[in-house]
C-alpha cells in the first residue's frame, strides 16, 4: 500500500515539480526517477504480482532516517502509522474516483452532478429542481443507470404534447416541433424563455409551451405557479393566444415600478391577489363578456384539474424530468436553461 499511496501523492505533486524542473532540472530528474519506481511497483500490484522493487523501503527510510538517529524507539510505531496512512490515502483516492465517475455519469444522464438535489450542482445546467428527495448511495446509482436509456433514445416532441396546445409563436406547419417545459415561477425558465426569444428559437421551431407548476409536500414550489397554470390552460381552451400572452407577460413584463412580473407573483402577491391580476390581464388582452366569464369558471374546474394531472404525468413519468426548464427538439431531451 505504501508504494500505491506514494504513487498517488507523486501524481498530485507532478505538475508542481514539472514547473519547478524548468528552473532546476536536477529536481525534475530526481522526481522522474522516483515516479518511475512508484509506477513500476503499482503496475505489478495491478497485475497481482509481487512488488520486487525496494521502493517501499526507500520511502520509509527517507521518512524515518532522522527518527532512527534521534529516537530509535519510535521507528516501529511510526512505520506502522505509515502503513495505516498509506491505506487511508488509497481508500480515499479510490472513493474519490468512484464519486467522480458517479457525478460525471449523473451530469451526462440527468443534467446534474447531484441526483438528490439537481439545482445544487454548480456544474449542472441552470435549472429548478422538480424534486428533492433523500437517496442512499445505491439508489443514486439506480437513478443514474435508469436515466441512461432516456439519454440515448430518439425523442419526438409531439409524443409528449398535452391538449390544449399553446404555441410560443404562431408559425408555419413545416417548422420542426419543439416542446418547452416551464414553471412560471422558475427564474431559470424565465431566462431560458428570454434566450429563446432573443436568439430566434421560436422562429426556427414550432414551440409548444407545457406549463408545469412544480409541487412539493407543502404545496407549490413557487406559491402562485399553480394559479398561473390554471389560467394559462383555461385561456387556452378559449383562446390560446391569450395563454401565450400570459406567459410572455410573466417572464418578460414589468409592472409600473419596474419589477419583473415573475418576481411580483413570487414575492409580492398572495393567491387571491395573483388571481385578481390575472383577471385584469384577461381584460387587457381582449377577453370580455362571455369569453372572460368562461375562462374564470374554467380556471377552477375539474377539466383544468385533469389537464394539470396529465401534464404532471407526462413531465414526471414519461419525460422523467429532474429539473426545468427541459426542452425536447432535434430528437433530443435538453436539460436546463437554453443558451443563446
Amino acid at each position: 500500500m505504501v508504494c500505491v499511496a506514494a504513487f498517488i501523492i507523486l501524481c498530485l505533486i507532478s505538475l508542481f515539480v514539472a514547473v519547478l524542473s524548468i528552473f532546476k532540472r536536477d529536481v525534475g530528474r530526481k522526481y522522474w526517477k522516483t515516479f518511475k519506481k512508484a509506477w513500476g511497483c503499482v503496475w505489478k500490484k495491478v497485475r497481482l504480482q509481487k512488488c520486487e522493487t525496494n521502493f517501499k523501503e526507500d520511502v520509509k527510510n527517507s521518512i524515518l532516517k532522522k527518527v532512527v538517529i534521534k529516537k530509535p524507539k519510535l521507528v516501529k510505531p511510526l512505520s506502522a502509522l505509515i502503513e495505516i496512512f498509506s491505506v487511508l490515502i488509497v481508500v480515499v483516492t479510490i472513493w474519490s474516483l468512484v464519486e467522480a465517475v458517479k457525478a460525471g455519469l449523473s451530469l451526462w444522464a440527468l443534467g446534474t452532478c447531484n441526483v438528490t438535489s439537481p439545482s445544487s450542482c454548480a456544474l449542472g445546467a441552470d435549472a429548478c429542481s422538480t424534486e428533492e428527495k433523500e437517496l442512499n448511495w445505491f439508489e443514486g446509482w439506480g437513478e443514474i443507470f435508469g436515466a441512461i436509456p432516456d439519454r440515448i433514445k430518439n425523442w419526438n416532441a409531439e409524443e409528449y404534447v398535452v391538449e390544449p396546445k399553446v404555441f410560443a409563436k404562431n408559425l408555419q406547419d413545416e417548422k420542426p416541433v419543439a416542446l418547452d417545459i416551464v414553471d412560471p415561477g422558475c427564474s431559470a425558465c424565465m431566462n431560458s424563455y428570454r434566450n429563446q426569444l432573443e436568439s430566434g428559437f421560436f422562429d426556427d421551431y414550432k414551440t409548444i409551451l407545457l406549463v408545469y407548476p412544480i409541487e412539493t409536500e407543502s404545496g407549490y414550489k413557487f406559491k402562485n405557479s399553480g394559479i398561473i397554470a390554471r389560467y394559462f390552460y383555461a385561456s387556452a381552451l378559449v383562446n390560446s393566444d391569450i395563454s401565450t400572452k400570459i406567459l410572455e407577460r410573466v417572464f418578460n413584463g414589468y409592472n409600473e415600478n419596474g419589477i419583473n412580473y415573475q418576481s411580483v407573483f413570487n414575492n409580492k402577491l398572495n393567491n387571491e391577489e395573483a388571481e385578481r391580476l390575472l383577471k385584469d390581464w384577461l381584460k387587457e388582452f381582449g377577453l370580455n363578456g362571455e369569453e372572460y366569464e368562461k375562462v374564470k369558471k374554467l380556471a377552477h374546474s375539474e377539466e383544468i384539474d385533469e389537464i394539470l394531472e396529465k401534464v404532471k404525468n407526462v413531465v414526471e413519468n414519461e419525460v422523467h424530468v429532474k429539473g426545468i426548464p427541459t426542452l425536447i427538439y432535434d430528437g433530443k431531451k435538453h436539460f436546463g436553461m437554453y443558451k443563446k
